[in-house]
């Protein structure tokens, strides 16, 4: 069985790599245009993205998408983290604006959302869902990760996201909590 991952995002696909999963990156999926994403939730525009890119093969797809929400913005960034800051934001200037509304804020309390959607030939088979919960801290820490994980402070490990190695984010990480729930899935269903 080949799984393909619908996302050129870069710091996605190496974190994908650790599911240890048959998963390689759609083939020519920089040729095929991004569908737009009018999704309302995470799960509406993982379930949009993996219909229409598992169009495109005859194996199985799927498609996450992810973000930050924050309990002090009203869930906010939430589907509109990577362009928090504008349609061609970077990830400088959606963690610069970020800490900007939370400027004298006392509630931190923050969640990174992940949700996969599972799809073959245009019908989505199934949605998992996967988050952890954390806070936004005053200023960025560390130097790995990507988007808002030099933000993102984990409790539990008493440290930022980007203080993790690579593994060690994963095994607590809303990506890797959603990928987990893929694999047991797949498994389940005999998929592999």
């Amino acid at each position: 069985m080949t799984l393909y991952a619908c996302s050129s995002n870069p710091g996605k696909l190496r974190e994908f790599v650790l599911a240890a999963l048959p998963i390689q990156t759609l083939p020519n999926l920089k040729a095929i245009p991004a569908p737009e994403e009018t999704g309302a939730t995470f799960e509406e525009n993982a379930a949009l993205k993996a219909a229409y890119y598992s169009q495109f093969t005859a194996e199985l797809v799927f498609a996450d998408d992810s973000g930050l929400a924050v309990d002090a913005l009203n869930g906010a960034p939430g589907v509109y983290s990577a362009r928090y800051a504008g349609d061609n934001a970077t990830a400088a200037g959606n963690n610069r604006l970020l800490l900007e509304r939370l400027d004298g804020v006392a509630n931190r309390r923050a969640r990174f959302v992940c949700a996969i959607a599972l799809a073959r030939t245009g019908d989505v088979i199934t949605t998992v869902h996967g988050e952890v919960e954390g806070e936004i801290l005053h200023a960025p820490r560390g130097s790995s990760g990507f988007g808002y994980d030099p933000l993102f402070f984990y409790p539990p490990r008493n440290c930022g996201f980007a203080e993790l190695s690579p593994e060690e984010k994963f095994q607590v990480s809303h990506r890797g909590n959603a990928l987990r729930a893929l694999a047991a899935f797949l498994q389940e269903h005999r998929f592999i």
